[in-house]
């Protein structure tokens, strides 16, 4: 543990803020179309904080900036890190893509992302309400004019209205609960809180009450029933590299939140919030897998698979404190940091196919688009089906896994009602499984309605083969990263 004033905490941060603001002075000097030194400098500085993010995890400190206001610990390095690697690999996959539909016009689209990334990180390492109310503000309001980017197109600013809409609700909620614990405890430090709240010597109604629209702030960033609705519109209706922009990253900035929220400030609570939690997750496996069998747009199908999948992110979250004994708690958060990373990277995998296969004047985001893909390209729909299998949960590829480690931690409570939320669990899959298969399907028995040949870049060809490997590889040998999550986790619990 280092200085409390120290500067090493916010490296990464500073390093991102400055190259953002370089990029956004080049792309002034910069008219060609496609944005090539943008580009580049967008990758070379991703690649940069990464690598800078990654040594400091591996290092294992816990380093205190700012009075305390800023943590950087190895869970808040990893989760930096492959949020880095996360918008590099959406870069890659959407460069031809926004090229396409005049989407660096103005130079936007490198920026934007870069400080929607700068917000994120924020909010993984705040240690301090305000600071947790900044990066979120940062990462969301980025967001919004990323989905509305594509200014000629309806559909895209009727989608970003209703994601800014739906998202200033959501941050008043968090917002009003935040300022409730400030009011109880007196305290804007999550560490305060968390000695405030174990003193016993506050109200437990008012704590409560504080608690629900913390809870309900972080539903919608993660997409749980019933605070989704923002999610199929924005999915579908924002450009396909937005959504991936939106739908990545992002996931892993609200788990940081939840867990510096939930357990570093409100663990004492757990009791409340793994309920709450657990009504959350109930609703979203149910709504989000049922939901799902209807849709014919593929964006759309994926975005009610994303609300489902986070009802098993939801569950982990619940199994860490069982009886008001919390040994189990770096197993169930572990088992939840390794979900919700495993599942950014399969993310990544579904809708960078949805880009490769679009070109100019075309989307390629019904499922009847990916109608005889293996005609075309036998390569590709081994990628997709290799995601899609992923999704579904099937041996013996990386989602698997992380329902497996998710499904052992509320199994391992030994409570009635978690192994009963462990068998609904396990139905939902299967019941989800059936849109998954759909899609293989299609890809592999249909006749292919469209001839024309797949062209991609070298780059994104290469990163998506690698993508979709990992999704292989790390299902076979899944111990390093989840040793790398538990470790993450064991050491933030110890601070």
């Amino acid at each position: 543990m280092i200085d409390r004033f120290s500067w090493i905490a916010i490296y990464p941060e500073i390093v991102l803020l400055v190259m953002a603001c370089v990029i956004a002075l080049t792309d002034l000097l910069d008219k060609s179309q496609r944005r090539m030194g943008a580009y580049i400098l967008s990758v070379l500085t991703l690649l940069a904080v990464a690598g800078l993010t990654a040594t400091y995890a591996i290092g294992g400190q816990t380093i205190y900036g700012f009075e305390g206001m800023v943590v950087s610990d190895p869970m808040a390095n990893w989760l930096k890190c492959f949020a880095a690697l996360a918008v590099l690999v959406t870069f890659v996959y959407g460069r031809t893509y926004v090229v396409e539909r005049g989407m660096l016009r103005g130079g936007e689209w490198y920026v934007l992302s870069l400080l929607s990334l700068l917000g994120g990180f924020v909010l993984i390492s705040a240690n301090n309400f305000i600071l947790i109310y900044l990066g979120l503000e940062c990462l969301t309001l980025s967001g919004y004019a990323l989905v509305a980017l594509r200014r000629d197109h309806g559909t895209a600013v009727e989608a970003a209205m209703k994601y800014f809409v739906l998202g200033a609700m959501a941050s008043g909620f968090l917002l009003y609960g935040l300022s409730m614990l400030y009011g109880a405890t007196g305290t804007l430090d999550i560490a305060g809180v968390f000695k405030a709240v174990a003193s016993g010597q506050i109200k437990q109604q008012v704590l409560v009450f504080g608690l629900v629209f913390i809870v309900a702030g972080l539903a919608f960033k993660f997409g749980a029933v019933p605070f989704h609705m923002w999610i199929p519109d924005v999915y579908q209706g924002a450009p396909t590299a937005s959504t991936l922009m939106i739908g990545a990253a992002p996931k892993l900035a609200a788990f940081a939140m939840a867990i510096r929220l939930l357990v570093e400030g409100l663990l004492p609570l757990a009791f409340d919030w793994q309920q709450m939690l657990g009504l959350l997750a109930i609703a979203s496996l149910l709504i989000g897998n049922l939901a799902a069998i209807a849709q014919t747009n593929l964006k759309r199908m994926l975005a009610y698979s994303t609300i489902s999948q986070m009802g098993f992110v939801l569950l982990g979250l619940m199994a860490g404190v069982v009886n008001g004994n919390a040994l189990a708690a770096a197993n169930a958060y572990s088992s939840a940091m390794f979900y919700i990373v495993t599942y950014v990277l399969t993310t990544l995998v579904s809708f960078g196919v949805i880009l490769l296969l679009s070109r100019e004047g075309f989307e390629s985001e019904e499922i009847a688009d990916f109608a005889g893909l293996n005609q075309r390209s036998p390569l590709y729909a081994g990628i997709m089906a290799i995601c899609l299998f992923s999704l579904a949960g099937l041996p013996p590829l990386v989602g698997f896994q992380a329902k497996l480690s998710v499904l052992q931690a509320l199994v391992s409570t030994g409570l009635a009602a978690y192994i009963a939320l462990a068998v609904f669990a396990v139905i939902m899959s299967l019941i989800g499984a059936f849109y998954y298969l759909r899609v293989i399907k299609v890809m592999y028995f249909d006749d292919a309605a469209i001839d024309a040949p797949i062209q991609a870049p070298l780059d994104m060809r290469a990163v998506l083969s690698l993508n979709g490997a990992l999704l292989l590889v790390l299902g076979i040998l899944p111990g390093a990263l989840m040793a790398l999550c538990a470790k993450a986790i064991v050491q933030m619990l110890a601070t």
